[in-house]
């Protein structure tokens, strides 16, 4: 069997495809414009679908490489080293290690003695009472190295007892050291400094510390490997030079080990494993044991740690238990050299205790795949309430997988994967938003040229849901119809040259189709002279008060077209033009709309029983016309309009083509106020 003690000191990251809503090319022509843009339907309807990923690609590979340099530099240390934290004080703690025992010095056993440092006799009185009871190795974690009289014989005697280790403290300079008591072997000797991360928390054992030409053995490990030699235990040094105890290799703790990345891990270092915050093993008071209150079985064939825990003597560390609801909570030194002391026990005997972590490759791989996952997931869901809670269960699953590692002793990184997926979602999401933006833009030029702005905006919003292989599908709807036409349009025609009657005809259709699209309406196509608008697509409105609303803007673009008249009829007379008379049917009425035709002409198509409704109310009775524009509505409009408009019942009349009469009504205009 071969010592520890000789061993080290030898080694040195609905758009509604435009359809022709209002004109029978439209819906072609925005197709062809599309595919010259490199444009697809299936691009538009399925919003970035996987087959396009260069963007996404592009953009996990700035995320990820950016992330890595950050994590490289050490800029996510700090965060990671929280999560560490918190997973710490997550997990069960521990039972007492029953190999250890902890004598306390206490505030109040320092009242006791009403003074500090204790007297060198009390301190050997502890030690002689407790190499009594017949333990394996007596720690002594409270410097000595002036006397403090009285008993300072007395206290020299007992340290020379092999059982009896005491520390030295090594310090950043020649003036911090602290040296050991006088005429002790330097086999008995260990180091109690402790390794302070970045933010002051000790979370490595520092196992041995050299200068090159001395190698220096911890406190923690000079107990802890008393008690293997006890147990006739072998260690060795492997071809690492790393420590081999029994079948338990120490690996050393490199500066990139876990969530590190840019310590300074010279020595000998591993990660303290902790048991609990406090509970780390047994525990008794000096004043328990210059009583001889201390049951013996608590201390025969066991490690003894003699320390203060007094909070006025200040040997406190933060540790991962540190941070709390409730303030800072500090340890006592001694608690962490038995923290430390037990993990190399459960290591070497038990087979549990030491951390294991990754190979670099393995968490630059690790973080990019999250980076993907938070990508994809972006590039794939389209609504932020799927996006926000796949993201939000992608971190938890992040962090559960994470966290069951670290249950089973590995240590990996946890804030960096989920940075790089949550900022490569939120970049392809931003992504996607400029892209979606830039295509809308688009499409809203298009579109708005024929329809209201409102209709556009809403045949953008719903083109996933209205667009199948570039069309359409058919689908029922309950609508307005809205169908116009000129009185004595064939005699115009006769009359003046071709030229002058299309401009003439344009000028009157530019103006309806103005109050169609101010009203929300759509125009399906221009017959000639006439005009086929629809309310209520193509999105269908499905509860009766849209439906309703529907009808009374129907109603009001008429009127508005009504009053519109006069003034363009006396503008066409000084200009030598001749004047116009219209005649509007207006009904409300289940259609089906979707695309109709092939892919070298499609169109819009509203076909029903209630087109042709409309359609002969327009042509109803055509020589009962006492002003420019007529409008007439059937009852199913009518039962619609709520009182808004006052109307004038014309009775059951029989529509041309149908068996049944209608109930037809005249609207005169807007109900008045007060009415």
């Amino acid at each position: 069997m071969a010592s520890v003690r000789g061993i080290y000191e030898r080694a040195n990251v609905r758009l509604l495809k435009p359809t022709i809503i209002n004109m029978p090319k439209l819906f072609h022509q925005f197709h062809r414009q599309l595919k010259e843009r490199g444009w697809s339907w299936k691009n538009l309807t399925h919003s970035f679908p996987f087959a396009d990923l260069q963007p996404l690609a592009i953009i996990w590979i700035v995320v990820t490489g950016t992330l890595l340099g950050v994590r490289h530099l050490g800029g996510l240390q700090p965060l990671e080293l929280n999560a560490y934290d918190l997973m710490v004080q997550l997990r069960p703690d521990q039972d007492p290690d029953p190999r250890l025992l902890i004598v306390e010095v206490t505030e109040q056993d320092i009242n006791n003695f009403e003074k500090w440092p204790i007297s060198d006799r009390t301190l050997a009185k502890a030690i002689a009472e407790i190499a009594r009871l017949e333990p394996i190795a007596i720690g002594i974690d409270i410097i000595r190295t002036t006397p403090y009289e009285p008993g300072n014989a007395e206290l020299a005697t007992q340290l020379k007892n092999p059982k009896v280790f005491p520390i030295t403290f090594i310090g950043n300079s020649e003036y911090d050291r602290a040296p050991p008591p006088p005429n002790i072997q330097k086999e008995r000797i260990g180091f109690n400094d402790l390794v302070l991360d970045p933010d002051g928390r000790v979370r490595r054992n520092l196992m041995f510390a050299g200068d090159g030409k001395t190698t220096l053995t911890s406190f923690s490990m000079r107990l802890a490997f008393a008690y293997l030699d006890s147990q006739k235990i072998d260690s060795q040094l492997t071809k690492k030079q790393e420590i081999q105890a029994n079948k338990t290799v120490f690996a050393k703790l490199q500066s990139d080990s876990g969530g590190y990345q840019n310590i300074n891990a010279q020595g000998y270092q591993v990660l303290l494993n902790y048991r609990s915050a406090e509970n780390i093993a047994k525990s008794v008071t000096l004043t328990q044991v210059l009583e001889q209150k201390v049951d013996p079985k608590l201390v025969k064939g066991k490690i003894v740690l003699i320390g203060v825990t007094a909070r006025t003597v200040k040997d406190l560390f933060s540790s991962p238990y540190s941070a709390t609801a409730s303030g800072n909570r500090l340890m006592p030194g001694v608690l962490i050299h038995a923290t430390a002391t037990s993990q190399i026990l459960s290591a070497a005997l038990d087979g549990k205790g030491l951390f294991w972590y990754w190979d670099e490759w393995q968490e630059i791989l690790w973080i990019a795949v999250w980076s993907a996952v938070g990508g994809c997931l972006a590039w794939r869901l389209e609504k932020s309430l799927n996006l926000m809670g796949s993201a939000i269960a992608a971190c938890g699953s992040l962090f559960g997988f994470t966290f069951f590692l670290f249950m089973q002793q590995g240590w990996i990184p946890v804030i960096t994967p989920a940075l790089a997926l949550l900022i490569t979602a939120g970049v392809a999401v931003t992504y996607k938003y400029e892209q979606s933006r830039q295509q809308e833009g688009i499409v809203m030029k298009l579109l708005g040229q024929q329809t209201s702005p409102a209709i556009a905006n809403a045949l953008w919003k719903e083109r996933v849901h209205l667009l199948e292989s570039g069309l359409l599908p058919g689908q029922k709807v309950t609508a307005t119809i809205v169908l116009t036409d000129l009185q004595g349009f064939s005699t115009i025609c006769e009359k003046l040259p071709p030229e002058v009657v299309m401009s003439w005809l344009n000028e009157y259709l530019s103006a309806m189709a103005q109050e169609v699209q101010g009203h929300q309406g759509v125009i399906n196509k221009f017959t000639g002279d006439g005009m086929l608008a629809v309310f209520g697509v193509p999105i269908p409105r499905t509860t009766p008060e849209e439906i309703a609303e529907d009808a009374r803007c129907a109603v009001s673009c008429a009127l508005a077209i009504s009053s519109r008249l006069p003034q363009m009829n006396q503008n066409w007379l000084d200009r030598g033009l001749p004047s116009a008379k219209m005649r509007v049917g207006i009904f409300t009425g289940p259609v089906m709309v979707g695309s109709l035709g092939g892919s070298t002409r499609l169109e819009y198509g509203v076909i029903g029983d209630s087109v042709n409704i409309a359609s002969r109310l327009e042509s109803c009775e055509k020589d009962r016309q006492e002003d420019t524009c007529r409008i007439l509505i059937a009852e199913e409009t009518f039962l619609h309009l709520a009182d808004k408009f006052e109307v004038e019942s014309w009775g059951a009349l029989p529509l041309k083509g149908r068996e049944q009469k209608v109930n037809v009504y005249r609207v005169l205009g807007e109900a008045r106020s007060g009415k």
